[in-house]
């Protein structure tokens, strides 16, 4: 009798969207893992949230986006939850404020997984009951849900970083890493012709985007320029013991105000200990590296120490067409180290551009030409955030390999130093 040998059948659209809803659900609880409850629900600054908050957070999201708009008859865990978790949707209401997050010792931790569960429960009812003509839209709505999730997955890590550090025993979330010591690659410069470009994201193309990085549209560059790799933490503590905090000719004004306001003397997590520079990481305090890329430094930090080296931030047209020409690998989360690191690489294009750190750019968070924010509360989540704010390009350390592209626009306030945000140069032909 001849055998016969039957292929699994590859798993349906409604399957594949479990999947993954379970499995970005699930690597937000892995990363939260490794805290006690008390861990989670500190708030150490008004830019921080505590880890419970995100757990409970991207919950709500999924609730109010997908479950009460298309999950007929169903009842939500809390409806005080709404009030607590709503993030900055003013279209759904008022909300909890922002810096008085770490106030909410209740719900506890162990209600907020109830509540995932009981979210989780319905979402997936809901993907393997919705009818076929509703599906496509769901799987939209599902997407946009996925990468909100992974933004908080780094945030959590970001978040908790700044709260270990706030606590004079200076915890570790996880343990040393054993790394292989790596030489900085010797800086490398690359030139672009300029020209009239496109760049931005086809919302029409394959894969996600969010709606910041359309339309794409043509815009023109001078010829530039860029450097090979990150700025590192050696080549910016020359800054530093050159006297750049010193020297106000080489800050913006805003900056300036901010180092003596704030009394900046280095990046973000750096003390000296006996003379020696130190950093704190998520495995704890340890020696500065030099051959590391430098991290937790501010926008304003960034440009005082390209003017400082007489070249200049890119720009993120600039960024975009050097990164659209890489691969989208490197030091991001599923490595473990959860810390920039050297790269002895220098191959054929400007490395490291995915991973390490954010890289600032010199653009201003502000609408591509035609761009249009969404109808509704989905409508808030980037457009009415573009005044204030610059643009950061790559990923960092913290950053889920499945969640970066070329056309990615991060974005934060100049001042911010708690983002695992770095740099590389530019310059003008």
């Amino acid at each position: 009798m001849q055998d016969v040998i039957e292929l699994a059948a590859a798993p349906s659209v409604r399957e594949r969207l479990v999947r993954r809803f379970m499995r970005v659900r699930g690597r937000t609880v892995g990363l939260a893992a490794p805290l006690t409850p008390e861990d989670q629900i500190i708030q150490s600054m008004p830019d921080v949230s505590p880890t419970k908050w995100h757990l409970a957070h991207t919950t709500w999201f999924f609730e109010v986006f997908l479950l009460n708009r298309y999950a007929q008859g169903y009842t939500a865990f809390d409806e005080r939850f709404g009030y607590l978790f709503n993030s900055y949707y003013n279209n759904l209401g008022s909300r909890h404020p922002r810096p008085h997050r770490g106030m909410l010792s209740r719900p506890s931790w162990d209600e907020v997984q109830r509540y995932r569960d009981h979210v989780n429960a319905a979402c997936v009812r809901l993907i393997r009951q919705v009818p076929d003509d509703t599906l496509d839209e769901l799987s939209k709505i599902l997407t946009l849900g996925f990468n909100h999730e992974q933004q908080h997955q780094e945030l959590i890590l970001t978040d908790i970083k700044h709260v270990f550090w706030s606590n004079p025993l200076l915890p570790a979330y996880q343990s040393a890493q054993n790394q292989p010591a790596a030489t900085t690659a010797p800086q490398k410069w690359f030139e672009h012709a300029g020209g009239l470009v496109q760049i931005g994201c086809d919302p029409d193309g394959t894969g996600f985007c969010f709606d910041n990085e359309t339309p794409r549209h043509h815009t023109y560059v001078q010829p530039f320029r860029f450097a090979g790799r990150p700025v590192t933490c050696g080549e910016y503590r020359e800054f530093i013991e050159a006297g750049g905090y010193d020297k106000p000719k080489y800050w913006l004004s805003d900056g300036w105000n901010e180092v003596e306001s704030q009394q900046w003397r280095a990046p973000l997590y750096w003390q000296k200990q006996h003379g020696d520079w130190h950093v704190f990481t998520l495995a704890g305090l340890r020696p500065l590296v030099d051959s590391d890329p430098v991290c937790h430094v501010s926008f304003y930090e960034a440009a005082a120490y390209a003017a400082w080296a007489g070249k200049r931030l890119p720009t993120e047209a600039e960024w975009e067409l050097f990164g659209r020409t890489q691969q989208v690998d490197g030091n991001l989360v599923e490595c473990g180290t959860l810390h920039p690191t050297a790269s002895p690489c220098a191959g054929m294009g400007p490395w490291q551009m995915f991973g390490d750190v954010w890289e600032w750019t010199a653009s201003p968070y502000s609408p591509y030409p035609g761009f249009k924010a969404p109808p509704g509360a989905v409508g808030e989540y980037n457009g009415k955030f573009m005044c204030n704010q610059m643009v950061l390009r790559g990923g960092s350390c913290v950053t889920p390999s499945d969640h970066v592209r070329a056309t990615y626009r991060n974005f934060f306030p100049p001042s911010a130093r708690w983002q695992f945000s770095g740099f590389r140069l530019a310059e003008d032909i």
